[in-house]
């Protein structure tokens, strides 16, 4: 008579063992120290702001001068004077962009949600430092919860997020630590579900889209994670154990995941297209004519510049960015699919990972606090410290070189590639963290979850475990 053995699956209040095993005092440290990071943060943005200010509640004196010298600038003190911001203007309704790409009556660069959010951060301040304090005040509480969602999943490597000099240098440089919470909480959801009680893998899926569409309403990106979350589906799950019996695909399951994503961006969109077509419209209009310049720190201005104008520069970018990202994109979900039929279980995270390198590799802007994004990914994903501290080091040499630029340019001190320190911090910035993108690609597809995995382990040996006698 033959005997099978068989592994039980772990269930969700299982699989959360490991948090359990944490400990609720190292969970609150992981936190604590967060909240210190951010307070640091917003101590480095705030040197900009203030002592006195001028008539707009602009920054006085020499704020210009200040923000590239001192390395304190911030899009949030910035951007308290262009948009309509300091006149409490409801964004997008009454907004349009004019021919020359200048955002008028109240629309912003931004996704809604973050137009809301910048909103709601102006409403008490009648000056850029208030600006700045109370949009750090609504903004804390996500970065809060994205270090206890980390710890949660990934134990004491969550305090590579938590201590990490991005958060210093970028928390509240823009508007983003809410678009990374979105994101690390649709993994979050797809390994630990939520609530007390258990969660089926297709409701987990569900709610993870939906995640996702709420993470494009603030900043785009999450967007890209739905394919490699639908392959999954598509896949059954670990292990493909949540496929129907007799089926290969699941290919409704995974059709209805994505479209969860589509309609909620469609959901959160339609009252502001509705209400001001053009506002809303208005905010994609400027990301596809912004130009490609010294601001937007990519490889196509650093690799293209020196052998042509800016026109042709522009138009070379304009065409071969967006297509190029595809094929990243595209090749990521192949590799990840390769890595699929050998493990039995899609990669998703890791397929995500990789995608978003691809994303700010080759997308024509590359903003400093973008690096914001990708840190969850050092947490979430099983790589050398080694990749995390030469990517900080790049990126450091970056952010702090950048500004400092900037002032030689502005300012007429010393600032040619060859003969300015600031310079030499920029090229280094941009090319290593070219280089480290590009690698890191395929070191994220090739690595494990730093989360427990007990789940998919278990579908695997049911799979794999011979039958004896």
């Amino acid at each position: 008579m033959s005997v099978t053995r068989e592994v039980a699956p772990a269930t969700p209040a299982e699989s959360g063992s490991t948090a359990r095993r944490f400990g609720r005092l190292a969970l609150a440290t992981v936190v604590l120290l967060s909240g210190l990071t951010l307070v640091l943060g917003f101590l480095n943005k705030d040197r900009c702001t203030g002592p006195e200010f001028d008539q707009w509640g602009r920054s006085a004196p020499d704020y210009d001068e200040r923000n590239k010298r001192d390395v304190c600038y911030s899009d949030i003190q910035h951007l308290w004077i262009g948009r309509d911001v300091d006149r409490h203007v409801f964004p997008y309704v009454n907004g349009d962009i004019t021919a020359k790409g200048m955002l008028v009556g109240g629309s912003v660069e931004y996704p809604v949600l973050t137009g809301l959010l910048i909103w709601a951060g102006a409403i008490p301040a009648d000056n850029d430092a208030m600006f700045l304090l109370f949009s750090a005040l609504l903004m804390a509480p996500f970065g809060l919860v994205t270090a206890w969602l980390l710890g949660r999943l990934s134990r004491w490597r969550a305090l590579v997020w938590s201590l990490g000099p991005p958060i210093v240098l970028y928390a509240f440089h823009n508007w983003d630590l809410p678009v990374v919470l979105c994101a690390v909480a649709a993994v979050y959801v797809m390994a630990r579900g939520w609530g007390r009680r258990e969660r089926t893998f297709y409701q987990r899926a569900l709610v993870a889209s939906v995640l996702l569409g709420i993470g494009f309403a603030f900043k785009i990106y999450p967007a890209i994670f739905v394919l490699p979350l639908a392959l999954l589906v598509l896949t059954g799950g670990p292990g493909g154990r949540e496929l129907p019996d007799g089926k290969r695909y699941d290919w409704a399951a995974a059709a209805k995941v994505a479209l969860a994503s589509i309609v909620t961006v469609v959901l959160v969109n339609l009252p502001f297209a509705l209400a001001g077509p053009a506002g809303w419209k208005a905010s994609f209009a400027f990301q596809q004519m912004r130009r490609v310049d010294i601001t937007t720190n990519s490889i196509w201005y650093w690799g293209l510049r020196p052998f042509m104008d800016e026109d042709l520069m522009q138009a070379i970018a304009d065409i071969l960015s967006p297509p190029a990202m595809v094929v990243s994109f595209g090749v990521a979900a192949w590799l990840g699919w390769r890595r699929f039929r050998h493990d039995g279980t899609y990669p998703w995270v890791q397929v995500s990972a990789a995608m978003l390198c691809g994303f700010l590799l080759l997308h024509k802007v590359h903003s400093p606090q973008y690096t914001l994004w990708l840190v969850p990914m050092f947490v979430l994903l099983r790589l050398h410290l080694g990749w995390i501290a030469a990517y900080f080091a790049a990126d450091l040499a970056m952010g702090i070189g950048i500004f400092r630029w900037y002032y030689a340019i502005e300012f007429g001190q010393s600032s040619g590639i060859y003969d300015s320190f600031s310079a030499q911090a920029v090229v280094v910035g941009v090319w290593g963290r070219a280089a480290l993108l590009l690698a890191l690609f395929f070191v994220f597809l090739k690595s494990d979850t730093t989360f427990d995995r007990r789940d998919a382990t278990a579908a695997v040996e049911v799979a794999r475990t011979p039958a004896t006698s």
